[in-house]
């Protein structure tokens, strides 16, 4: 049986046998196949719960970036058409059409699917006017002593202007009148993010949302009125930063002004109760100047995305069974404590596979290592996002402490995350680090980390690339790949590319490693052409988050009609239509959507009539990524490695239960079967295997399967 994602229809004039599919509306049905996860009746009910809280989160940072650069695109008067034939208002236009539907969807899915599994389960939202008197006493008392002295109703009349409504608060419209007049005011009532957005009964299993306690309440905050009504209403505005680095003397302090300018972003759409009447609705449109296209009538509880407070409620019965991350056995003595990461790295490279292998005990420990190291002289490394707990930075402070040299290259650009990385920008060079804030004009994206160590009669490099962040707490919910090695001649170009992201270089050039935004592009189209000039007996498989630069995907299709199969495993954004006739009939594009976030890209090159090539790093094939940001990608030579990387892109291709396949029309199908086969639940037993070995024998390469033809539609 197949399921399909929502139905996203082309605009009106489009012709479908374009090359390209949409970017924004790609994006959209990634956030449709998350959204089909919180529908997972087989799904324990609090994953369900986290899933909707993600398509929450995900959803308003696309209004506030995506949306809000086409908004300014058509407010600039820019006519210019995205690759697959849109101007920005027609996009704006498909994007309101689909996240319509997608919204719908969201509040049905939280009211009619998951609220009661939750309720089969012990855990009930509670409607305030089905309490009983006593619990109504009680939460009165919540109201008086914990909310309402965090409360402050704003009115609008003419001595009072509208008020400033702030980035994704969730707020109450109300209206009152006095006793003895007919006209009608409006005030507002901001429900304050401080405080949990649902409040927990005496019996720890019945919740109220905090917005329908302030407005059970509402006499207190307006005593004498008369509450003619209240409503729910919800704004998201353009949170993008618009820096102008060439003029920034100071990139730090330029990046502080931007975020507190963020908060005062154009308004980008308007999420209201179903309820709202047109009068009041009308009146916030023309304060925030939005358009009918901009409103979104939601048949449910607003602002879902704090949802994520309850799904963290302690009941492990409800959640996924815990996959504590494994050690693997080269890194761990036999009595269980960590071994020396220099002599093993000295022995051969190490490959981890995050969150089967345990980011702690690998990434954590080889900094933690160098740190405490009297031989290491120098620690370098890249950090694009960290966490306010993170061993790492620690680690990089006590290394600087001890006298060593410690250069950290900070990307204060990281979007959405840029004042956690000035906190710890600040603290590092509090400590004596060389803090580096990248270069204009570029994100500094690539995961790299270089220790320079003394040993005897040499200095030796050891080192870590990697396909995620320097995150411990995403590190146990994204799916990455990194490569730890004390192989020269990657630790001679690290030492380059630090050297260029530090100092006054031009060097492009590197021995071994692919770095963007010198050849990145160039390079991948050239992997590419190799395969193409072996016609069928080429051989290309790419696994990355999105798929939107137009020379790379004419590349592919240029592979395709050479008779080269190709296999692409993108997680969200695709704009390559595969199975097209005379273009892409020999592509398949794939999608895993399931308990851990697909985040590792991986290139793989022959396997067919040739030795497998076998690529990681840190870019997506994307334009952001190719032309504006550092990149790494690196070879990955060591054959257990390589054997290991072989066994990721088979177990994804052999999955049924988490895939999603991509048609030329857009629409995703997800099929199911009766024997389902999960490629990370296989993953993860391939780590505990590898965890309780004591040998790390080199294993032969099998040559990649025979490629399937693409599946038929389920009817």
């Amino acid at each position: 049986m197949a399921q399909r994602a929502t139905d996203l229809r082309l605009v009106d004039g489009i012709d479908p046998e374009q090359r390209y599919l949409n970017r924004e509306l790609s994006w959209l049905e990634f956030n449709s196949r998350v959204l089909r996860l919180a529908g997972d009746a087989n799904l324990p009910v609090l994953e369900r719960v986290k899933f909707l809280a993600i398509f929450g989160q995900n959803i308003d940072e696309f209004f506030q970036v995506r949306v809000a650069g086409l908004k300014d695109q058509v407010a600039a008067g820019v006519v210019a058409r995205s690759a697959d034939g849109m101007d920005p208002r027609q996009q704006l236009q498909a994007i309101a059409e689909v996240a319509g539907r997608l919204f719908l969807d969201h509040a049905r899915c939280f009211t009619h699917d998951v609220m009661p599994a939750l309720a089969h389960a012990g855990i009930e939202f509670c409607e305030y006017d089905s309490l009983s008197e006593s619990d109504c006493r009680k939460l009165a008392i919540v109201f008086e002593d914990q909310v309402f002295p965090v409360l402050t109703p704003l009115a609008v009349d003419p001595g009072h202007p509208f008020p400033y409504i702030s980035n994704l608060s969730l707020n109450l419209a109300v209206a009152v009148r006095e006793p003895n007049d007919t006209e009608t005011r409006f005030a507002r009532i901001k429900v304050p993010s401080v405080l949990p957005r649902f409040f927990a009964l005496e019996d720890g299993r019945r919740y109220v949302a905090l917005e329908q306690i302030i407005a059970a309440n509402l006499d207190e905050m307006f005593p004498g009125m008369i509450i003619e009504a209240h409503h729910l209403f919800r704004v998201v505005r353009n949170a993008d930063l618009a820096l102008e680095e060439e003029e920034a003397d100071d990139l730090l302090a330029a990046i502080e002004v931007e975020l507190r300018r963020r908060r005062f972003g154009s308004a980008v759409s308007l999420h209201v109760d179903v309820e709202m009447p047109d009068d009041l609705l009308s009146l916030l449109m023309r304060e925030l100047e939005l358009e009918d296209s901009d409103v979104y009538r939601i048949p449910g509880p607003l602002d879902l995305s704090r949802l994520f407070e309850l799904a963290e409620i302690d009941r492990p019965d409800l959640r996924d069974e815990p996959w504590p991350p494994v050690t693997q056995s080269r890194l761990m003595r036999s009595d269980d404590e960590p071994t020396n990461f220099f002599s093993v790295l000295r022995d051969r490279d190490v490959l981890v596979h995050h969150p089967y292998d345990s980011f702690a005990s690998s990434v954590e420990e080889f900094i933690r290592q160098a740190a405490l190291d009297p031989r290491v002289l120098a620690i370098k490394q890249t950090l694009y996002r960290t966490s306010g707990d993170s061993p790492i930075i620690s680690s990089l402070i006590a290394a600087a402490e001890r006298g060593k040299e410690v250069v950290a290259l900070v990307e204060l650009k990281a979007r959405f995350d840029e004042q956690a990385n000035i906190q710890w920008a600040r603290a590092l060079e509090e400590a004596g680090v060389h803090v580096v804030y990248g270069l204009i004009g570029l994100k500094t994206h690539s995961k790299t980390a270089l220790v320079v160590r003394q040993e005897t009669g040499q200095i030796r490099r050891y080192w870590h690339i990697g396909t995620g962040n320097y995150n411990p707490r995403t590190a146990r919910l994204y799916e990455d790949i990194g490569v730890m090695s004390s192989n020269p001649a990657f630790g001679a170009d690290l030492n380059d590319l630090f050297n260029y992201l530090t100092g006054y270089s031009r060097h492009t050039s590197y021995r071994k490693l692919i770095v963007a935004p010198h050849g990145l592009r160039d390079r991948l189209i050239a992997l590419i052409n190799e395969q193409t000039a072996l016609g069928e007996g080429g051989r290309i498989v790419l696994k990355m988050n999105g798929l939107v630069d137009t020379a790379v995907i004419d590349a592919l299709y240029e592979a395709s009609n050479a008779g080269v199969k190709v296999d692409l495993l993108i997680r969200s954004i695709c704009c390559l239509r595969p199975g097209v006739p005379g273009l892409s009939e020999n592509i398949r594009v794939r999608s895993i959507v399931g308990r851990y976030l697909e985040h590792s890209r991986l290139w793989v090159f022959g396997g067919k009539t040739t030795p497998a090539r076998y690529f990681i790093g840190s870019a997506d094939v994307m334009p952001r990524n190719l032309d504006r940001r550092i990149e790494v990608v690196m070879p990955v030579e060591d054959t257990v490695a390589q054997e290991r990387l072989h066994a990721v892109v088979e177990s994804n291709f052999d999955d049924d239960a988490s895939a999603w396949e991509l048609d030329a029309t857009g629409h995703w199908t997800h099929f199911i079967h009766a024997n389902m086969f999960d490629s990370q639940q296989r993953l993860r037993e391939i780590a505990l295997t590898r965890g309780n070995r004591r040998t790390d024998a080199v294993a032969p390469i099998a040559p990649l399967r025979r490629w399937r033809p693409r599946l038929g539609r389920s009817k």
